[in-house]
């Protein structure tokens, strides 16, 4: 028998105030989600819930919030794409994380090996079959196997402490 005693002890539920400040300590990358659904029409969004999952398969995962406006549009598509942003990019992270329509218009964007729009100038993007869907909470996850990946060199942009840059 371990050392281990367990308890059961009550805790006070978590405010989302303090959790979502808990959470702003977590540096991240910004990262545009696109893709296109079943008729061809892009879809995009800012995200900075985005992780590996795996190597083997390569596997990642992203999630979006069931409030958005851009949600039926990936999922309805096969296939999406995580074009992970620069430091110059603040603009288009901003720019993606509008609820405007015609989020594409006058975005230069090419369609990727997968046929999602991969954005120009980015520091890298990871196009991925989507293989799972589930609900957790107020978002929708999406688990993609990357099925190509092109990276590029500059500085990624980073959103800490509810803000764009480093270390505040």
């Amino acid at each position: 028998m371990s050392g281990f005693v367990s308890t059961t002890k009550e805790h006070t539920p978590l405010s989302p105030v303090d959790f979502r400040l808990a959470c702003a300590r977590f540096a991240t990358g910004v990262c545009v989600l696109t893709a296109c659904n079943c008729d061809g029409i892009p879809h995009g969004l800012t995200v900075n819930s985005f992780s590996s999952v795996s190597l083997d398969p390569p596997l990642v995962m992203v999630g979006i919030d069931h409030s958005s406006t851009q949600l039926e549009g990936f999922d309805d598509a096969q296939y999406f794409a995580v074009n992970i942003l620069t430091e110059k990019q603040q603009r288009l992270s901003v720019y993606f994380a509008t609820r405007e329509p015609g989020r594409f218009d006058g975005i230069p964007w090419m369609p990727g090996d997968t046929g999602a729009p991969v954005l120009e100038e980015t520091l890298g993007v990871i196009e991925c079959r989507t293989i799972q869907k589930f609900d957790a909470g107020d978002h929708r996850i999406l688990v993609g196997e990357a099925v190509a990946a092109k990276t590029h060199e500059g500085r990624p942009l980073l959103y800490y402490r509810s803000g764009y840059g480093g270390f505040q």
